[in-house]
């Protein structure tokens, strides 16, 4: 290392301390990276890659980006997973004996992004801590740019399970997991299905009770937790220390904006899967991962930051509260019947930047002077909004009128200190408003007078010499000059003192503008050295209303948010439900809220649901594919889910019983990445179903079974069917889709089964799907003419049809479904063996039956099919003496 240049040799020292990440070391005006880092950066960043003199005639491989555009660069590494450590000068170069002393100042990871421009604004970037104990799991998640810090646990058997559906709600950009449980490749790996960019490796050091409660208790300045309510949560407090610990490690700044922390139990709302979130398409879509297409994408109205990422979290949590659920559905009635209220209100709102952010980039101390000018824009509106509110009537709005406070001090303070229209920039001048400070009024008035001189020395200069073309101008090499043509050279006065000779012209000056420069830089120096520490001050004192401009926050955003809903109840027709726990489901007209915004107006089939928990568990819908089965059930999920966040729901009339989980089991795929094959996809989703519903639960399945072959499809749909049913087992209200007809015979064995089938009409070998949900069980599939519908060829239909010709002939080997239901009926349970078989099998040694199981059907035509079966039937008849 020695043999490098001395500040190759600085950069090699600060690098190894951060070997994780990629350091943007600053020179000049530029942000250099040298060795790996430039080589990496180089082809991420598409910038070139040069070489440096790295000291005896060694070349280091070196690229860079400008210092003002930076954030544009460190986006781009950002957003591709890697970490960015800026490293900066942090004395002045002028003063600097040897090599300028660097530090690095902040680390920037997925998951600390403070950056307006690198942030989704109506999306939270979390950053979660996950440890484990003897008991379960404990979670810790943060939005550094916002302040929210928060601590769950999950115990028992099924924690594992509870941990995954929770960061699959959270979608973390990154987690921390201590080093020690890296190796348990059961966690990990669920883990790393669920976060966006990276699983950090983090000391377990951090995560140690004793020194994760110290780092909280000094991060809160606190002498116990026991204020935050989380003291039990041990494991809990261990991933919160931790969290904090990586924070207050990479951000070396304050971090006074996250001001509590949260406890929180997964248990207060509905859970969902990731599968049944993935299915729903509640915030992206399945095909592109989309918005649009999506629940969150009809409901979303609102007109704020804020509000945009607080639909998002009551949108993947629903409430299973009756009495919370009411009070956010009557704070939407007032706000759709009061269409004056509604409409002041969205329209204040359009005024309202993002204040969390705000509150947080202030709070860090990264705040410039237009952040503080939005700041202020945004809380005089709320004086407006408080009086709006002074005439609501419904016990959610009168709440939130009371707890909102105006911040009057805050605006007052931004509005006489901040200029209107300040610069980027901190170091230019131009922040602070005249009359704010008496000092800096002075020097700009010494300034402004002393611009005045000069600009009033080049007219009397020009009288005097006779030099028109002699003009007064300035530079940072040379500061202020008289500059004149060599055309004129002789005309110059005796007292101009030679400056600078260019091409063209000769610079000079005078003792008197020497003497005007020194008033003029030198107060200009002043204004904005006072000027920056005056904002200083202003911002610092700003921050500590942190916490007040937080909770105006999150009252603008429950209000963006009920608005939002209000709006889209009345854009689209929804209607309120009743909500209640008798564990009915009632609906009336109801319509799928995304595939209806697809459609011309009023052309969506609107369909009637009914379910409870005793005579109707079960619906059995059957019907052809593209018939509607899929959106239909996935509607109903909807409409329960859309009730519980307290939101209106798509139908005429909707009574809705609590559930506590939505299961869905819709569709497969591979997943190449752990190996697993469709059937064994869709396995696991129905294992996890089974395993975790209860009496209170939605399920929806659409096809279980479709997987593998046909018997041993059916044979598990059947049973799956069955177990779901028992109230002993689960007995959960369950939408049960399939093309397995013999399904539908369970309304004949068991109470409580119902069957439904999509209505169709047959026109010659053509269908018409009519969209409706009708009584009874459909004995067609349809699948030809469905084929047909996307495009097969002729020749193939023409052979499907053959083949299925074929296969009919031949059904009399097979018992009738009422006969395979009637022996299902009949079977022993007492070994747990289900008796069901769907053949007659042949006596021993009867030739005939021998001879028709080794018939190749698939390959045979429909003429050689029939003859073939008139030459067993003679032979039958002979052997019967016929």
């Amino acid at each position: 290392m020695s043999s490098y240049t001395p500040m190759i040799q600085q950069y090699l020292e600060i690098k190894s301390q951060y070997p994780d990440a990629i350091l943007f070391f600053r020179l000049g005006d530029f942000y250099e990276m040298f060795f790996e880092d430039a080589e990496k950066a180089s082809k991420e960043l598409e910038i070139t890659l040069t070489a440096r003199d790295g000291g005896n005639d060694k070349k280091v491989p070196m690229c860079g980006v400008p210092f003002h555009a930076a954030t544009t660069y460190i986006a781009k590494l950002i957003n591709k997973g890697y970490n960015v450590a800026i490293c900066e000068q942090v004395e002045d170069p002028g003063a600097a004996k040897g090599i300028v002393k660097r530090e690095v100042i902040r680390v920037i990871t997925p998951g600390t992004v403070l950056e307006e421009n690198m942030l989704d604004e109506k999306q939270n970037n979390f950053l979660i801590a996950v440890n484990k104990d003897d008991f379960g799991y404990g979670l810790a998640v943060a939005d550094v740019s916002t302040g929210y810090f928060a601590v769950t646990e999950l115990r028992g058997a099924k924690a594992l399970n509870q941990l995954i559906d929770e960061i699959s709600r959270l979608q973390p950009v990154e987690c921390l997991i201590p080093d020690n449980l890296v190796k348990n490749m059961d966690l990990t790996t669920e883990i790393l299905k669920q976060v966006k960019l990276s699983l950090h490796s983090y000391s377990s050091v951090h995560f140690s009770i004793k020194n994760a409660t110290s780092t909280l208790l000094r991060h809160f300045a606190t002498g116990s937790l026991e204020g935050f309510g989380c003291l039990e949560m041990s494991v809990g407090i261990s991933c919160a220390g931790a969290l904090m610990a990586f924070l207050a490690e990479t951000q070396k700044n304050s971090l006074k904006h996250i001001n509590k922390l949260i406890p929180y139990t997964t248990t207060s709302y509905m859970l969902l899967d990731p599968s049944t979130r993935r299915n729903l398409e509640l915030t992206r879509t399945i095909r592109d991962s989309s918005r649009k297409g999506t629940l969150l994408w009809v409901l979303d109205y609102t007109q704020t930051a804020m509000g945009g990422r607080l639909l998002k979290t009551w949108l993947e949590q629903p409430l299973t509260d009756i009495t919370a659920i009411e009070t956010r559905l009557d704070t939407v009635e007032e706000l759709v019947n009061n269409v004056f209220m509604r409409g002041d209100l969205q329209k204040l709102f359009t005024e309202v930047y993002d204040l969390e952010r705000l509150a947080g980039r202030i709070a860090f101390g990264s705040a410039n002077a237009r952040d503080l000018i939005a700041l202020k824009k945004s809380l005089q509106v709320l004086p407006k909004v408080k009086e709006i509110l002074e005439k609501a009537y419904s016990p959610g709005l009168i709440q939130l009128y009371r707890q909102l406070d105006i911040l009057e001090d805050v605006a007052s303070l931004i509005e006489s200190a901040i200029d209107d229209n300040p610069p980027i920039t901190l170091r230019d001048g131009g922040i602070i408003k005249k009359g704010y400070n008496e000092e800096i009024d002075r020097l700009r008035k010494a300034s402004r007078d002393g611009k005045t001189w000069i600009a009033e020395l080049e007219r009397r200069e020009k009288e005097r010499t006779g030099i028109k073309s002699l003009k007064v101008g300035y530079n940072k090499v040379f500061g202020y000059y008289i500059e004149v043509t060599r055309a004129n050279l002789d005309a110059v006065p005796d007292d101009y003192i030679r400056k600078q000779t260019l091409a063209n012209a000769e610079r000079f000056i005078t003792p008197d503008l020497k003497e005007y420069e020194s008033l003029i830089l030198g107060a200009e120096e002043k204004i904005t050295q006072l000027e920056y520490e005056l904002f200083q001050a202003v911002r610092e004192k700003i921050s500590n209303s942190t916490a007040r401009i937080q909770q105006a926050a999150s009252i603008v955003a429950q209000l963006d948010v009920y608005i939002a809903f209000a709006e889209a109840a009345i854009r689209n027709n929804y209607t309120k439900p009743i909500i209640n726990d008798d564990g009915i489901i009632k609906i009336t007209d109801g319509r799928h809220p995304v595939v209806e915004k697809f459609m011309p107006e009023g052309s969506f089939v609107p369909n009637d649901t009914y379910l409870d928990c005793s005579g109707y568990r079960m619906d059995i819908i059957t019907g052809p594919n593209m018939a509607g089965k899929s959106t239909y059930m996935r509607q109903v999920a909807l409409i329960v889910l859309m009730a519980q966040i307290g939101s209106y729901v798509p139908a005429s009339e909707a009574r809705i019983g609590i559930v506590d989980r939505i299961f869905t089991r819709v569709g497969a795929s591979d997943d190449l990445a752990t190996g697993q094959s469709t059937f064994m996809v869709e396995m696991n989703e129905v294992a996890n179903i089974l395993n975790n519903a209860t009496a209170k639960s939605l399920i929806i399945l659409d096809e279980v079974g479709r997987g593998t072959s046909t018997f041993d499809g059916l044979s598990i749909a059947w049973a799956v069917a069955e177990y779901i049913l028992d109230p002993e087992k689960i007995g959960a209200k369950t939408l049960f889709a399939t093309h397995y007809h013999e399904l539908t015979e369970l309304a004949d064995i068991y109470p409580g089964v119902q069957n439904h089938n999509i209505a169709v009409k047959e026109k010659g070998d053509d269908i018409i799907f009519l969209r409706k949900i009708i009584p009874g069980g459909a004995d067609r599939s349809y699948g030809i003419q469905v084929a047909r519908l996307a495009g097969l060829p002729g020749e193939v239909l023409g052979k499907a049809k053959e083949i299925l010709r074929t296969l009919e002939v031949n059904e009399d080997a097979v018992k009738t479904k009422r006969e395979v239901a009637a022996a299902r009926k009949k079977c022993s349970d007492g070994n747990n063996v289900i008796q069901l078989r769907m053949f007659d099998e042949p006596a021993a040694g009867d030739a005939v039956a021998k001879e028709i199981l080794s018939l190749d059907l698939l390959n045979l035509t429909p003429l050689e099919a029939l003859n073939y079966l008139y030459k067993l039937q003679q032979k039958l008849r002979s052997s019967s003496g016929e």
